[in-house]
């Protein structure tokens, strides 16, 4: 029997450089039907942080949903822009905008020519998210120094937890942030979903916070550029800053660049960056 191939590409999100930003695999389903077993599978035999898949629904509106190696997601910000460049860069869609159906409601993503943005050349553009904010609320389960001693013993300024049951830890400065070296088992045993940590970003770097994301729960010891970590990050710094527009480094060891903007009466974040497919081939269905 002739097996049916399945298209997919991998594509670095939150950079414009192969082999940094966050890896994501974008599979486009067509209409092959398959099982939610399967697409964990699959998932899993990438073993990336995050395996996405499209279905077609009508023009440029698709279905999307995005797996971990270990289980699936309500909200990814990466993978929808790895899957929005899969699909402006395949000419599969050919408005400036896609409209994603998704576990957190109707998703959309727009082409924005860099020179809006930055000033960089027309030729290249960036991809515009609309996600809602993620509400980020007082933490008080663990003592701050329960949650120091977790990130072997950092400088802890304030805690959070978000709706998504990830626990946020500003520390008291960028280089903590970078240095930490993470005790995965310890992250692994603490409450929530995973550990995000931030810091104001240094003077003269040319952004205004940095931040990690630790999540070994869900398959991901530490997640390379998070989107969705964003969603909160956005309203807890705007607070912090009183700014509505802010420009991100996630220092992971890929580390990636989003550039912000909170849409505080609307409750919207607009998340903007780059994209670049570093792999294409089909899977065997």
């Amino acid at each position: 029997m002739t097996k049916k191939l399945v298209k997919y590409s991998v594509v670095d999100a939150f950079t414009d450089t192969p082999f940094k930003g966050n890896p994501a695999a974008v599979c486009l389903l067509d209409d092959t039907e398959k099982d939610d077993k399967w697409l964990q599978l699959v998932a899993a035999e990438f073993n990336i942080s995050e395996t996405c898949y499209l279905t077609p629904v009508a023009g440029s509106r698709f279905n999307l949903r995005w797996f971990t190696p270990v289980a699936e997601v309500e909200l990814c910000g990466h993978a929808t822009l790895a899957a929005s460049h899969f699909l402006f860069n395949s000419g599969l869609v050919k408005s400036n905008t896609i409209e994603f159906s998704t576990l957190s409601g109707i998703l959309t993503a727009k082409r924005v020519p860099a020179n809006k943005i930055n000033g960089e050349s027309e030729d290249s553009f960036y991809i515009e998210l609309d996600f809602p904010v993620v509400p980020v609320s007082d933490y008080n389960d663990l003592e701050v120094s329960a949650i120091s001693e977790i990130l072997n013993g950092v400088s802890v300024v304030d805690v959070k937890i978000n709706t998504l049951d990830d626990i946020y830890v500003e520390l008291s400065s960028a280089k903590e942030l970078v240095e930490l070296k993470p005790q995965i088992h310890k992250i692994k045993a603490a409450p929530g979903r995973g550990i995000v940590i931030t810091a104001r970003a240094p003077d003269g770097s040319g952004f205004d916070f940095y931040s990690r994301f630790f999540c070994p729960k869900y398959g991901i010891d530490e997640d390379p550029v998070c989107g969705s970590a964003h969603c909160a990050l956005a309203a807890y710094w705007h607070e912090k800053l009183g700014k509505c527009d802010f420009v991100a480094y996630q220092a992971s060891p890929r580390s990636g660049v989003l550039h912000v903007h909170l849409d505080k009466e609307n409750q919207r974040v607009l998340l903007r960056g780059k994209a670049t497919t570093v792999m294409e081939g089909s899977l065997l269905v």
